[in-house]
């Protein structure tokens, strides 16, 4: 990148959407990086970072009232070293500033606005702030002001607020004493904790705004098959139904928005992210397995024909499509009566009462698509199908929200994991076919020599080195396609991530880094956590890797390094449920069912015994073939293990020790569907 004297917007050398969408602003904009870092030094200005993504409404709004006003950027420019952020490209420097907000007793949220010194110690910071005071906050000029005159005048606060945050900063990256496995007692305390937050009426978590929050509900769900309890079952299909019929959904073009900004799912905040659709197709698959629903299929086939179709990024997927278009949110999928009337004609009022459309309309006078009637005859739903593709291709003329066509590694891993599971349960071939391809480009585009995988990479550039978010949702997308097609070279792949994985995060203790390996351009500290948020940790998914890993192959040194992580991450408690996705690894770990299909692999009772596995409701099946009788390693518990007289068979493996064979699919399913029902009243 050129780096010459004069001030200027440098953000045009980049390659990130969101980056790209503040190119021509005023603002001397710079990148996150060394460069930025030491012209604050240089200059002893104060850094001003915002930090967004290409999708965020009010990342427009502000930008459209400040940062394209000549008047706020040249107060920004004359006070302020100016570095812009995406925070989906460095999900690490987010991460570090979020939590410096929230440090501050601050709500987080993007855009987050921070203001630091010239080393990149935070000392103050919001989120967005109105061109003119309104809502109790200051207008964003007045901010500049007070910020600039305060560091002008080198006030003591200045000193004093950058000291505590900066302890509060290193204790994100401190070491704990590892603390004990996670036993069931801690299982039951974290799922009762979030339990009583679910919403018994409308699904999810209480009250608005509503987001899907899928590693807790997941969780809940691998939890209900632990105990044999219904109740975080019975969350998972509340929620999965509310969310299927509701205006968060797409029922045009398929895939779910980001959240609904009321308690009833109705008015989503509209834009589409390739993380949460990902999980929720893989939820989607674990609950039509458990109660197979026209609704769970149709959804899952909708949504992945809306990744197919609008996500592609050249064979891997993109990252998320815009909430506005035209400068409006959600201009491009709402409704008006006269407009589906027109489009419609005899279909209209059938898909008026189905989709509650009506003069009034249910959002500010638009109506968002909603279903509020149930699926019924197939002469009806083959009406509204109709109606659905009429104005389907209506919708396609409009200008399009805008599309971030990054390719994120994690984000990609977390869609192939789900794409080889839903193919299994909903019996679609292609879309293991779709979930390789997509694993074989990201590899392609991102993976290194080392076995690291890259964070990011747009228009054949790589753009951020990798965390260990990347590192383990690979390899659990690896493992996934190893259990799907059975094809040893995945197995190896999977492998070689995992080792990557400890061998460039692996801390002194044991514990791992969410950060890139390398993070020389990352100030104060590297946090370490196992929370989930939207999406889920890295520690987490390594811990599923490593559970998976020790059930696959037998070798006790997975064992041994899932332990470790556990232990490093649940050293408090009261913290436990904050790390659903850990936990779920700490149960596959103990009790996975590892299904141990004997046989030649194209035998036909052997694929129907493994299909019947991969289709199973409860995440903690491991599912291993086994062609011959010397295919698995003597540590394994199922090595020697023959077929039947049916020339295949199933073992199910508990806990080190192997079932009696079976050989019917059916009885296979009603094994797999039982773990912890039995002991539901202990």
């Amino acid at each position: 990148m050129p780096a010459g004297p004069e001030p200027a917007n440098l953000l045009r050398f980049e390659t990130s959407p969101y980056l790209l969408q503040h190119a021509e602003n005023p603002v001397h904009w710079r990148p996150w990086g060394a460069a930025a870092l030491e012209a604050a030094r240089s200059a002893n200005k104060p850094i001003l970072l915002s930090i967004g993504y290409a999708a965020c409404h009010w990342c427009h709004v502000m930008a459209h009232e400040s940062f394209e006003n000549a008047d706020t950027a040249a107060a920004m420019n004359a006070h302020f070293v100016n570095i812009k952020v995406d925070r989906e490209e460095r999900p690490d420097i987010d991460h570090l500033y979020m939590s410096a907000l929230h440090a501050m007793g601050e709500q987080g949220g993007w855009p987050l606005t921070m203001f630091l010194a010239p080393d990149g110690t935070p000392f103050w910071g919001g989120t967005y702030f109105p061109p003119e005071p309104r809502w109790g906050k200051p207008s964003f000029r007045q901010v500049l002001q007070g910020v600039a005159k305060t560091w002008a005048a080198g006030d003591d606060m200045i000193a004093h607020n950058t000291q505590a945050l900066r302890r509060a900063l290193s204790r994100l990256a401190a070491v704990p004493e590892p603390g004990d496995l996670p036993g069931p007692g801690l299982l039951d305390a974290a799922a009762a904790a979030l339990l009583r937050l679910n919403d018994p009426e409308q699904g999810g978590l209480r009250g608005a705004p509503k987001f899907p929050n899928a590693p807790i509900f997941r969780f809940l769900w691998q939890d209900a098959f632990r105990t044999g309890r219904p109740e975080g079952r019975d969350a998972l299909h509340l929620m999965l139904v509310r969310m299927s019929h509701g205006g968060i959904y797409d029922h045009l073009g398929g895939g779910y928005a980001r959240y609904a900004t009321d308690a009833v799912w109705l008015v989503p905040h509209f834009e589409k992210m390739l993380y949460d659709n990902a999980q929720l197709l893989d939820l989607l698959a674990l609950a039509h397995a458990d109660r197979p629903d026209p609704l769970y299929a149709a959804r899952a086939a909708e949504t992945v024909g809306w990744m197919c179709r609008d996500m592609d990024a050249g064979g891997a997927f993109a990252a998320s499509e815009d909430a506005d278009s035209e400068g409006e949110e959600g201009r491009f999928y709402v409704w008006d009566e006269a407009s589906v009337d027109t489009l419609l004609g005899a279909d209209a009022p059938a898909f008026k009462t189905a989709y509650d459309v009506t003069a009034a309309g249910n959002w500010e006078g638009k109506t968002i698509l909603r279903r509020v009637t149930a699926l019924d005859d197939a002469a009806n739903e083959a009406v509204l199908a109709r109606a659905r593709a009429t104005l389907f291709a209506a919708r396609a003329q409009r200008v399009r929200p805008g599309r971030d066509d990054k390719v994120l590694a994690d984000w990609n891993g977390l869609a192939i994991a789900a794409l080889a599971r839903a193919a299994a349960v909903f019996d679609r071939p292609e879309w293991l076919a779709r979930a390789e391809t997509a694993f074989d480009t990201v590899l392609h585009k991102l993976g290194g020599a080392d076995g690291r995988v890259a964070h990011a990479c747009r228009l054949g550039r790589v753009t951020a080195a990798g965390l260990l978010d990347d590192q383990a949702a690979m390899a659990r997308a690896a493992l996934a396609l190893h259990q799907a097609t059975g094809a040893p070279a995945r197995l190896d792949q999977a492998i070689h991530l995992a080792e990557a994985a400890v061998m460039w995060f692996t801390d002194s203790a044991g514990g791992m880094f969410i950060t890139a390996a390398d993070a020389a351009d990352v100030p104060l500290a590297r946090p370490r956590s196992a929370a989930d948020n939207a999406v889920p940790s890295g520690a987490g998914m390594l811990a599923e890797v490593f559970a998976r890993l020790f059930h696959l192959t037998g070798a006790g040194v997975w064992r041994t390094r899932a332990e470790a992580l556990a232990r490093a991450f649940l050293t408090h408690r009261e913290q436990a449920a904050g790390m659903p996705g850990l936990l779920a690894a700490a149960d596959l770990l103990e009790e996975a069912a590892t299904v141990v299909v004997t046989g030649p692999a194209d035998h036909r009772a052997a694929r129907s015994l493994v299909a019947t596995a991969l289709a199973a409701p409860d995440p903690a099946v491991v599912v291993l073939r086994a062609a011959g009788q010397d295919a698995l390693p003597p540590e394994h518990p199922a090595a020697g293990k023959a077929p039947g007289a049916a020339g295949a068979s199933a073992y199910v493996c508990r806990r080190g020790v192997c079932g009696l064979p079976i050989d019917d699919p059916a009885a296979l399913a009603a094994v797999l569907a039982a773990r912890g029902r039995s002991t539901s009243a202990t």
